[in-house]
């Protein structure tokens, strides 16, 4: 069985994601493609970075690949966690290039970052703080690295396990069950990202 099953399916920060995985204690993490070791894993992480749609895409390309992730998530309740766009997929849908399909595993949908300041640009871009919403699991207040254009309009206020502020609020990370994810990115975080990392790692849901 493999304890942690970093998913490759293309995306731009992987080997970021998987050096700082093993910096946080991660020293059985396994980049893989394969279908039925993530069925089996202990453990999930879905990286990703750039345009909803072709990550979306990418993932769904690969035969059977969302079909395991529900089955080891969904069904067996493997601690999971999505960093940036690999968050953001967990979405019923996102409006990057027209509307699209995500994994549907926490309601809303992923939108243009609209300030209500005119002045503030997008995308949001550098150091900003992690406000926490009611007692979320693994995180901490803080302060992370982001860089995105779209956010997550989550549907339920439960789901909401922090934010921060562009001119306005956005959703900073998810959770619901054995899933969580981050808008932020834990790999450019620092000492925050990887201490997030390392509870991950330990994280008993």
């Amino acid at each position: 069985m493999t304890a942690l099953a970093l998913i490759d399916y293309g995306a731009g920060n992987l080997h970021s994601v998987h050096n700082a995985l093993r910096k946080a204690g991660a020293d059985n993490a396994v980049i893989t493609a394969d279908a039925e070791l993530v069925a089996k894993a202990d453990r999930i992480v879905l990286p990703g970075v750039g345009a909803f749609r072709a990550c979306r895409d990418a993932l769904v390309a690969i035969p059977g690949m969302v079909e395991a992730m529900n089955e080891a998530v969904l069904e067996r309740g493997v601690p999971f966690l999505g960093v940036c766009v690999g968050m953001q997929l967990l979405a019923d849908a996102g409006e990057e290039f027209g509307r699209h399909e995500g994994l549907g595993w926490i309601p809303g949908t992923v939108r243009l970052i609209e300030p209500h300041d005119p002045a503030i640009k997008v995308p949001h871009m550098g150091w900003n703080d992690v406000t926490l919403r009611g007692n979320p699991p693994l995180l901490e207040a803080g302060e992370a690295y982001f860089l995105h254009s779209y956010h997550f309009d989550v549907a339920q206020d439960d789901h909401i396990a922090a934010v921060t502020d562009h001119g306005g609020p956005l959703v900073a990370a998810v959770a619901r069950d054995t899933i969580i994810g981050c808008q932020f990115h834990p790999e450019k975080s620092q000492s925050y990202g990887l201490s997030f990392l390392s509870r991950f790692l330990e994280w008993r849901p």
